[in-house]
């Protein structure tokens, strides 16, 4: 046996958010559209998901075409080429087909040349779990700079005639880079799987659509979910009063803001600000964190280097949060 010893790659001492982008389609959804060809109507879906409207992609824009959108814009801020990324990671869970993967088409569109590139499938926990892979893979030197983008066409995947699925699923996308830092600006993952409930969300097969037990996630949502939060605050050496901005996955208005009480009953700020997207965005699934937060920028609701608590939840059902520090 040879005693030659392989020696770790070094990377940056840390990682950080450089740059988000995200993109929303032009095709508004309200509940009184909805309305027309469901037994439903506004007073309804506002009182049971919080929604008000949704954005649905057209016939020729795809998770490939969207994400290639947000990430540009992401680049942009981040003051990056295509020549610098040399990693590419695309969270999504609505690809119409599993091959080819997103990542190498969005690549190829932005002119990223080689880049390493792949998919992840967390559904909507897929922006935290790509956002960890993103940082260790810089602190590790296996890349420099890393573009993850979370993507999502869910109207091709939810059948339309179906009250309790069509009024909170939309398309959209949002992304971001992430490059090496002197200082951390990516706390650890706190994540997990609960094994037990794969079921609750599924596509039974290639010719169906989403199924979901629509009580028992938002159950499981409303009283596991906190708990990992808190986990992600104490595993950064934080506590929950430093975190500036709660931007959880945008499930359901009722389930983002029992987290968001049970968050401050624990110790986080009065004056937490909450990422309340899903009001006009609806449930985009892996791309709702960073569309979220971008939105939230636009409106001077969250400055630069403020301390971001980011938790995903969904199919699998999976979750996973970490804080950053937002661009």
């Amino acid at each position: 046996m040879s005693g030659a010893v392989i020696r770790p790659a070094q990377g940056a001492p840390g990682a950080r958010v450089a740059g988000l982008g995200h993109y929303r389609p032009d095709r508004v959804v309200t509940n009184d559209d909805l309305a027309q060809t469901l037994d439903t109507n506004d007073e309804w879906v506002r009182t049971r998901v919080g929604i008000q409207e949704r954005r649905f992609a057209g016939p020729d824009e795809s998770v490939v075409s969207m994400g290639a959108i947000a990430a540009a814009k992401a680049m942009a801020e981040a003051g990056v080429t295509a020549a610098d990324v040399d990693a590419v990671i695309v969270a999504t869970c609505t690809l119409p087909t599993q091959i080819p993967h997103a990542a190498t088409q969005i690549a190829g569109r932005l002119g990223i040349h080689a880049p390493g590139s792949f998919d992840v499938n967390a559904a909507c926990a897929g922006f935290c779990y790509g956002l960890e892979v993103a940082a260790q893979a810089v602190r590790s030197g296996a890349a420099t700079t890393v573009l993850l983008v979370g993507s999502e066409k869910l109207t091709d995947w939810v059948d339309p005639t179906d009250r309790a699925n069509a009024i909170i699923f939309a398309d959209g996308a949002g992304a971001v880079v992430v490059t090496g830092a002197d200082t951390e600006g990516v706390g650890p993952v706190a994540w997990g799987s609960a094994e037990d409930l794969t079921e609750t969300i599924n596509i039974p097969d290639r010719a169906s659509f989403i199924h979901q037990e629509g009580q028992s996630v938002f159950r499981w949502a409303t009283t596991a979910i906190a708990p990992v939060a808190e986990r992600a605050v104490r595993m950064a050496g934080l506590e929950l009063a430093d975190v500036d901005v709660l931007v959880t996955h945008q499930a359901n208005l009722r389930i983002v803001d029992a987290i968001a009480r049970k968050l401050v009953s624990a110790g986080a700020r009065d004056d937490l600000r909450v990422a309340r997207d899903i009001v006009t965005t609806g449930n985009t699934s892996s791309a709702s964190i960073p569309v979220a937060l971008d939105r939230m920028r636009a409106a001077g609701e969250v400055a630069s280097g403020e301390v971001v608590l980011a938790i995903g939840f969904g199919a699998g059902l999976t979750y996973a949060g970490q804080v950053f520090r937002c661009p």
